[in-house]
């Protein structure tokens, strides 16, 4: 295909700015699909993205225009799923900054405005929902301000609404002429990147690919770079924005294969896919691509299966989900009380909760989850140091030199009026305040640094109540340093929970204790005895609440009669509630475990 038809472009933009919803009028305008057929945020394919009315995963679509091809990715706009961004830029060539014209340039706006310039791709800015937006001067500035970010004039700035479709085809026409074509050699050896990849139980693993030079044919025998991995080409197809087959792919072009692997961990995005005949005769001659850099997991929790049985039910549907979430990491691990289990290692909280909610709806799986926690590094008075991903594997502190916690530079975009309350927060949340600058007269953006364990607790939470929705967060990692903190242990029926654990700083081990025992008095079901919850420092118990027995009346069947056969029934209830105080088991439901986590929150 001649490369010159050809527009591969991505929709960028903060949360909830309208790149679902502008990417609905794109395929409407193009035809792609039929507006009977056409639903909200059509591209969301995922029940959970419609339901929490936000994209998850990037999803790409070919649509024809004017004789033209564009190839379309519309991606998320959650911190937690920048990672989707990243690689999707790597796929094209031109983005479109898009701005909500209410709330104006936010965090996520700068953040993904870095990624795209980083990558080197041509960006057109565009405000959406100016439907809304009637005072024409007030379009003006904000037109003015995204321009000065983007290095170029207002009038270069489009006014779009994905609602009404207004100033949609004039987008389209920008795309057409202002987007460079792509640049590879339909004449060399294939190289095609592999920037997502999900599962069908029939295809196998489904690669999605940027085809970068040369051209693939369907039943080509095929190698991937990085892991050596061989395969056929079963089927090659586009975007369309279903799976649709074809007959091959070029220079160029963006589309799938299915390679009929089963095994998930052979196909690994950021790899390089060639001809395999290709690759046996150029003697190493066919270079790998770029790729792409490995996401740092900033949470982590351990999972465990309810039942023993289901551990390898479990790990297969992990490596499903690794296969459509390249952002998560797994590790096996072993716990004394809870058995076989993986460490998983998430973007966010929010991320997090959609595996949490993934393994529900798709696998039917529902493990037990521990407490979410930051890799802190333990310095040994030996000398050596230990990644610590759960507080139950703290050593003794006889044991410790140090702990260092990871710190993280974040920007909060916040209207002038709640700049004190943002200020406090930051410094209640043990934040250091940095630069600020103002991007408008009401608008500035405050630079900071903070423990990166305070943002996914409720850092998030609490900025969006102080500044009533307005105010916007990104952050990254920036170093570890050292900390005062301990490990609070939590203690039902006398016996030490690991799962429960938490590493917090001294000064906030008391509150926080009583907070954990509190709602896990609210969340734990009765026994029929009185069960003590603990929050303890080692052999200090800082905080304590008893969970009330439940009552049965032993004495329901007896209608009058001496008060004496009355007395000895209560006596024996007694010392049963005793015995089973003594050596009953408090049964913890899986939910439990993540939700004593917002404790925090309360």
């Amino acid at each position: 295909m001649d490369q010159s038809r050809i527009k591969n472009f991505v929709i960028i933009a903060h949360i909830d700015h309208g790149k679902s919803t502008l990417a609905d009028r794109f395929l409407e305008v193009t035809g792609t699909v039929e507006k009977r057929n056409l639903r909200a945020q059509f591209l969301d394919q995922m029940d959970l993205e419609r339901e929490r009315g936000i994209t998850i995963k990037m999803q790409p679509v070919r649509m024809e225009y004017k004789s033209r091809i564009f190839n379309l990715i519309d991606t998320p706009g959650h911190v937690d799923f920048s990672y989707e961004v990243s690689r999707s830029l790597a796929a094209v060539e031109g983005a479109i900054l898009l701005v909500d014209a209410l709330q104006g340039i936010q965090a996520q706006t700068l953040a993904n405005l870095y990624l795209a310039q980083r990558q080197g791709l041509r960006i057109i800015g565009a405000l959406n929902k100016i439907d809304l937006l009637e005072d024409k001067q007030a379009r003006r500035d904000l037109a003015e301000r995204l321009a000065h970010l983007l290095r170029q004039s207002a009038q270069d700035i489009f006014f779009v609404s994905g609602k009404t479709g207004e100033g949609v085809t004039e987008l389209l026409d920008a795309v057409a002429s202002q987007f460079p074509d792509p640049s590879g050699n339909f004449d060399a050896p294939l190289r095609a990147l592999v920037f997502d990849s999900l599962y069908d139980p029939y295809k196998g693993v489904i690669a999605c690919i940027r085809v970068i030079d040369g051209c693939i044919k369907t039943n080509d025998p095929l190698r991937c770079l990085a892991t050596g991995a061989t395969m056929s080409a079963l089927e090659i197809g586009l975007f369309k924005p279903q799976l649709t087959p074809d007959t091959g792919l070029s220079a160029g072009e963006i589309g799938y294969i299915a390679t009929g692997i089963k095994n998930p961990s052979l196909i690994r995005v950021g790899d390089t896919i060639t001809v395999g005949s290709t690759y046996k005769t150029a003697e190493g001659g066919v270079q790998p691509l770029e790729g792409y850099q490995e996401p740092q997991p900033v949470v982590f929790v351990s999972l465990y299966p309810q039942a023993t049985e289901s551990f390898e039910a479990l790990t297969d549907a992990l490596s499903k989900l690794k296969l459509n979430d390249a952002a998560l990491s797994y590790a096996k691990e072993r716990q004394e009380v809870l058995g076989q289990g993986f460490r998983l290692g998430c973007l966010g909280t929010l991320h997090l909760e959609i595996v949490k909610e993934r393994l529900k709806r798709e696998y039917h799986m529902e493990p037990i989850i521990t407490v979410p926690s930051v890799k802190y590094i333990v310095h040994l008075k030996k000398g050596d140091f230990m990644d610590l991903f759960s507080a139950q594997d703290l050593p003794s502190v006889d044991q410790i030199e140090d702990i260092r916690e990871p710190w993280v530079t974040g920007e909060v975009v916040t209207p002038t009026k709640y700049l004190g309350g943002v200020l406090g927060l930051i410094q209640t949340k043990r934040g250091i305040q940095g630069r600020m600058d103002n991007l408008s007269a009401d608008t500035v953006i405050v630079q900071f640094e903070i423990p990166l364990n305070e943002i996914i607790l409720d850092f998030y939470d609490k900025l969006k109540s102080t500044s009533q929705g307005y105010a916007s967060l990104s952050y990254e990692l920036s170093e570890y340093r050292l900390g005062d903190l301990v490990r609070l242990d939590i203690l039902i029926a006398g016996d030490a929970v690991g799962a429960l654990a938490r590493m917090v700083p001294r000064v906030q081990a008391e509150s926080v204790g009583r907070r954990v025992i509190e709602r896990l008095k609210e969340l734990l079901d009765r026994e029929l005895f009185p069960v003590p919850l603990q929050a303890a420092i080692g052999t200090l118990i800082i905080a304590r609440e008893t969970l009330p027995a439940l009552k049965k009346d032993v004495t329901s069947h007896l209608y009058g009669g001496d008060r004496s056969r009355k007395m000895k029934l209560w006596k024996k209830q007694k010392k049963g509630k005793k015995r089973l105080a003594q050596f009953g088991k408090v049964h913890v439901r899986p939910e439990v475990f993540f939700e004593v986590f917002n404790v925090a929150k309360d």
